[in-house]
């Protein structure tokens, strides 16, 4: 099982570490801090790994992002693999100009999680 952050968030959040990897170079980063939100669509990477994984970014396609707040934003997007609980994502990631990512249900839906809410703590089943 994994704890909630307590510190970081008023309310305490599930968060995990996950391990990204540009796949035609073999760069890894690993300890990756993201928030899980079952409440975003998609996974958000934030932006410092275009540099810690030296990856290349499309700049003629941008992806429209909109925040619970009905705010819009840009978002690039880079190729990489996401490894998360042992598990292995590849594709399209948004970037987010912020320290922590968002691991949204494009990732999630993929798997059994469980919230223990009252403990703070979360696992996924295997």
């Amino acid at each position: 099982m994994s704890k909630y952050d307590v510190n970081n968030f008023y309310i305490p959040a599930p968060i995990t570490h996950v391990t990204l990897t540009n796949d035609k170079t073999g760069v890894m980063w690993s300890n990756v801090p993201v928030l899980i939100d079952t409440g975003s669509d998609v996974t958000l990477i934030p932006s410092k790994v275009i540099e810690r994984l030296q990856l290349a970014i499309d700049n003629t396609t941008q992806y429209e992002l909109t925040g619970f707040d009905e705010k819009t934003s840009l978002a690039h997007f880079v190729n990489l693999t996401l490894i998360f609980e042992g598990y292995t994502f590849r594709g399209q990631f948004l970037l987010v100009d912020q320290d922590m990512g968002i691991l949204g249900r494009n990732v999630l839906n993929r798997l059994k999680l469980t919230f223990d809410g009252p403990n703070l703590q979360w696992f996924v089943a295997k």
